[in-house]
């Protein structure tokens, strides 16, 4: 079949190349100049299953208001919060305890494929992502090891290998760590670990134009016509704002099928045939620099992976380079860096690996992340003939893309996915709060 991929981003690019691999013929159309341009840009890079958890569960709405006056709070609300009314009503009635239990395993169960179809990729074709092996859930006191019980029951449950670590045990696996800041213990998911996502985007890139995908960039999609879904228009997304264009400036093309991995974007695209997908961006920060020696600082900085479980900030080690990445900003505008999310991001680094990273040096990133308001995505058919929709991701689309590209390009085959699909169907949009 002839099919098309909207959105070049981790989703796109690993949907594109599971559909190539099943014999179609893939175009992926893009806004940007390139692949992982936006929310895949420059995020954690954590890869760990065991941690990928729906945002809407039991207590949270609480803990978000009680910690609205902390100057380091990790939930943030921008000027355009009103505008997330009714995406927040479903997410608070998302918030129960069933829900969100029958939303986590759907997500635990996906992310653990998902780990597994990464490693195959990169095995086969030996691909070096900058990826490391560990992940470390720092727990500054006490009260953070007691709230931390049911999650690694949970975790257990879940068949998930975690260790809870004493300071001194924390301090063997991450050498770097400072002696300075507080430390009850630590989970260890040594199962679990860091890559860097635009690095392995590109790479899978290079890998599928050979096998017949194409791509073409700079391009705005428009909203899908309700009487041909499947034949697309577009036009060069470069056209300065408010520039006059007609019909002729306009390309059109028809396929077999159409795959919707555009982020929040698939919202405005989806309208048109009837489709309302409650995708909000929630934006997250990072921000990444050099080692401020390659040599001295390997003991300094990380080996892999870590959370701060207080603050609800990553820290990364990509290569030569450390990422440290958290914030979560509801109705944020993405041209606006919050100081105070900066300054939270600089106050962990500093606290766990004083002189680590060159902190002159540092790229800072807002990235937008598509977040549905129960927790899963959407992965698989629309209500509209030919339309699949692979989205809806939020802050775990790196650990969830290689899983979400192979279910859906089973599904459209015909094929039985590898893992169960029931909690993310278009379908239970309309009900986030039920388990049916």
């Amino acid at each position: 079949m002839r099919i098309a991929v909207i959105g070049a981003g981790i989703v796109g690019i690993t949907t594109a190349w599971e559909l190539a691999e099943d014999g179609h013929e893939v175009t992926v159309f893009e806004r940007r100049s390139s692949i992982a341009e936006e929310t895949s840009f420059a995020n954690a890079g954590v890869i760990a299953p065991g941690y990928v958890t729906p945002w809407a569960a039991p207590g949270m709405p609480a803990k978000v208001l009680g910690g609205m006056l902390s100057a380091h709070a990790a939930v943030r609300f921008g000027r355009d919060v009103w505008r997330c009314l009714p995406w927040i009503r479903r997410y608070l009635a998302a918030c129960s305890r069933p829900v969100h239990e029958a939303n986590r395993r759907a997500m635990q169960a996906l992310a653990r494929y998902s780990r597994e179809r990464l490693d195959n990729i990169a095995t086969r074709h030996r691909l070096d992502y900058e990826q490391a092996q560990g992940y470390l859930v720092l727990l500054r006191h006490e009260r953070d090891l007691e709230r931390a019980q049911g999650g690694i029951r949970l975790l257990q449950d879940l068949g998930t290998t975690v260790h809870v670590l004493d300071a001194s045990a924390c301090r063997t696996v991450e050498p770097g760590l400072s002696v300075d800041t507080p430390l009850r213990a630590g989970l260890h998911l040594p199962h679990d670990g860091v890559g860097n996502c635009r690095l392995f985007a590109h790479q899978l890139r290079a890998l599928a134009q050979p096998a017949g995908v194409s791509f073409r960039f700079g391009v705005e999609v428009m909203p899908l016509d309700p009487a041909e879904p499947m034949c697309l228009r577009w036009q060069d997304s470069a056209r300065p704002a408010g520039a006059p264009h007609g019909l002729a400036d306009l390309q059109d093309d028809r396929f077999d099928r159409v795959v919707l991995c555009a982020g929040v974007a698939a919202a405005r695209l989806a309208r048109t045939v009837g489709l309302r997908l409650p995708l909000v961006p929630v934006y997250g920060y990072s921000a990444t620099m050099p080692l401020r020696d390659s040599v001295a600082a390997f003991s300094q900085g990380p080996q892999s992976g870590l959370m701060d479980e207080r603050y609800k900030v990553a820290i990364t080690r990509l290569g030569q380079q450390i990422r440290v990445a958290g914030s979560a900003e509801l109705g944020g505008q993405a041209g606006h860096m919050a100081v105070s999310a900066q300054a939270t991001l600089y106050k962990v680094l500093q606290d766990w690996f004083p002189g680590g990273g060159d902190v002159s040096r540092a790229r800072l990133w807002k990235g937008g992340r598509p977040m549905l308001p129960d927790g899963p995505p959407v992965v698989g058919a629309a209500p509209v003939k030919g339309l699949w929709l692979n989205l809806g991701h939020g802050s775990s689309g790196w650990a969830l893309s290689c899983g979400s590209a192979r279910l859906l390009a089973d599904r459209i085959a015909g094929r039985q996915p590898a893992v169960d699909d029931g909690r993310l169907g278009y379908e239970r949009l309309r009900h986030p709060g039920r388990l049916d």
